[in-house]
């Protein structure tokens, strides 16, 4: 029996992903990179690779003003930049003192607060919309909404907030539409929650406002040794098929910031961001991630 090809259907193509496709700090700028390049030169590198801009660390208010003009004089923007918070056993939370200084500097610009919070914190079964730390949060994120920002919460490995899902019930008491959550790819994978990812994006759907990513391998999680090794790599290598969150994001809806995070991968900037960016294309339209 003969069977005319041109009748079957080519299988349906993924959607290209509208998310902008920034770069952290720790992958190309002090302190986490010796400054070869001024940080012009360096914004104008990542705009070659096709980055649409940065995720940065707190600096004094002045250098974050400055670094901003450069950035947005090349087309590009800060997406986040990354606060200190800290908590007590008793739920005191403490943040940056430069943080309302630097709100004023990014106000009007559109750029996230990325708020990670050390400190051995209360339970998260004893919390309820009226605690400390979730009162202070909701007065923060007041604030972050008078500067026209928002706040996200960024999960990280051995502080209170380590566990995604805890960060989401935590956004939830907070209940402020300008409070939410940064999904961060390789503290989700150490925190031994991998096989929950796309259930816990689905659950995010409604406070997620970036997402950063990175190569990883599967499997891997604390207290493994040399775990940010395995996973933080340049995108496009490891044994993680990131296309596993992309699909996800797609299949929510979700158009906002992604970013790729290159803390520890050993190299210069340029050799860890042009296969990064090469891969981000592929995966972007919906190719597999390595």
């Amino acid at each position: 029996m003969l069977v005319c090809l041109s009748a079957i259907p080519a299988p349906a193509r993924a959607e290209q992903l509208p998310n902008p496709f920034y770069v952290m700090d720790t992958a190309f700028a002090p302190p986490f990179r010796h400054p070869k390049m001024t940080a012009g030169e360096s914004f104008d590198m990542i705009k070659e690779l096709g980055f649409s801009g940065v995720g940065w660390t707190e600096k004094e208010p002045q250098d974050v003003k400055s670094d901003v003009d450069e950035l947005e004089k090349r087309g590009m923007k800060m997406y986040a930049i990354y606060f200190h918070g800290k908590i007590t056993p008793q739920g005191e939370l403490t943040v940056s003192e430069r943080m309302p200084a630097i709100m004023n500097v990014l106000k009007g610009h559109d750029t996230l607060l990325w708020l990670h919070i050390s400190g051995k914190g209360p339970d998260f079964d004893t919390l309820t919309s009226q605690s400390p730390a979730v009162v202070k949060l909701r007065d923060l994120a007041e604030a972050a909404k008078d500067h026209g920002l928002k706040i996200a919460i960024y999960p990280h490995l051995g502080e209170w907030t380590e566990k995604f899902g805890n960060v989401l019930r935590l956004a939830k008491l907070v209940d402020h539409p300008n409070l939410g959550v940064s999904f961060n790819l390789c503290h989700c994978l150490a925190t031994g929650d991998e096989a929950n990812i796309p259930a816990l994006l689905t659950e995010a759907r409604p406070v997620l406002l970036t997402v950063t990513i990175c190569g990883a391998d599967t499997g891997v999680h604390a207290p493994a040794t040399d775990i940010w090794k395995k996973l933080i790599q340049p995108l496009g290598q490891g044994t993680f098929d990131v296309s596993i969150v992309l699909d996800k994001l797609r299949e929510i809806g979700f158009t906002g910031p992604i970013g790729f995070q290159g803390y520890g991968i050993a190299g210069e900037p340029r050799d860890i961001l042009t296969p990064t960016a090469a891969a981000w294309r592929k995966l972007a339209a919906g190719g597999p991630s390595n």
